[in-house]
């Protein structure tokens, strides 16, 4: 079976996480973060413990290597959502640099880990641009979809395009609305999880016209998110394996509209590790290599 590291659907070989322990560290930690990183309210530690367990427990369960990130103290709490400091690649690994502030040292962190795990770097974004990878994701193997955020800008989606030009990607630059404001966590994939080659679950109240056309130019099918499952996390859909998603429970519009589409769903809780800091499952991983 090919494998390919430029892919959101394909089933997951190998996967970096962070631990709740190792990114929220302890009670004082969280009291002194939580605040400022603009979380909805303050993380109980010992719920969130609970839920990462067995939020780990179903990555286990479906055969994915599992990597861990050590615990680092020049970052934040805000690390437990690994896939927004780097970029999997075919040719190796992209390292991001954060449009807010705060998890500025989060990319540099990951380098050492991946290193240390022999995986190669292509290349890192660099000042005035910023690229986080919540606002990257796979349409196909060689269509790399970016979202223009108050996370992510021209300069760094040039940095990008110039990275994987040698490898024949595409880069599409999605331009996203102010929404909530340079504050909020509002990323390409709170709006967009591709969970199959041709399906993706979206919000399109928030989707630019000429990109959601373009997805159902490539023949995607839509799993619309309703306005009242937006907010909690309907939209960010992890694929473990073509259709078959890993989501936050509490969204069972979503859920049924998966099903309907031929996906089968697991859930977790997520109140503590997910809704709070506003990272749902794809934020919680850094899939890499995946099946093609």
């Amino acid at each position: 079976m090919k494998t390919t590291y430029q892919s959101e659907s394909g089933k997951i070989k190998s996967v970096f996480i962070k631990n709740v322990r190792q990114a929220f560290v302890n009670e004082d930690t969280i009291a002194n973060q939580w605040k400022q990183l603009n979380y909805l309210s303050k993380p109980d530690l010992s719920k969130a413990e609970e839920e990462y367990k067995k939020f780990e427990a179903l990555l286990k369960s479906e055969g994915a290597e599992l990597h861990y990130l050590p615990q680092d103290g020049t970052v934040s709490m805000d690390s437990i959502y690994c896939r927004d400091a780097a970029i999997a690649t075919d040719a190796g690994v992209i390292l991001c640099n954060m449009g807010k502030p705060a998890r500025a040292n989060e990319p540099e962190a990951e380098r050492k880990a991946f290193e240390k795990s022999g995986i190669k770097i292509l290349g890192k974004i660099t000042a005035p641009g910023t690229v986080e990878g919540g606002d990257v994701a796979w349409l196909d193997e060689k269509t790399l979809a970016v979202g223009h955020t108050y996370r992510t800008n021209p300069e760094g989606i040039e940095q990008l395009r110039a990275l994987l030009k040698p490898a024949g990607v595409t880069v599409l630059s999605v331009p996203l609305p102010h929404y909530k404001g340079s504050s909020d966590v509002f990323h390409l994939m709170s709006i967009l999880s591709p969970v199959d080659k041709n399906l993706a679950v979206v919000y399109s109240p928030l989707m630019p016209i000429v990109f959601r056309q373009e997805l159902l130019s490539r023949g995607y099918g839509l799993v619309e998110v309703q306005e009242d499952e937006f907010d909690s996390m309907g939209c960010n859909v992890l694929a473990i394996a073509p259709r078959k998603c890993l989501m936050v429970a509490g969204n069972p519009k979503t859920k049924a509209g998966l099903e309907k589409a031929g996906c089968t769903v697991l859930e977790y809780e997520g109140q503590e590790i997910s809704v709070k800091g506003g990272g749902g499952p794809t934020c919680l991983t850094r899939p890499m290599e995946r099946e093609g």
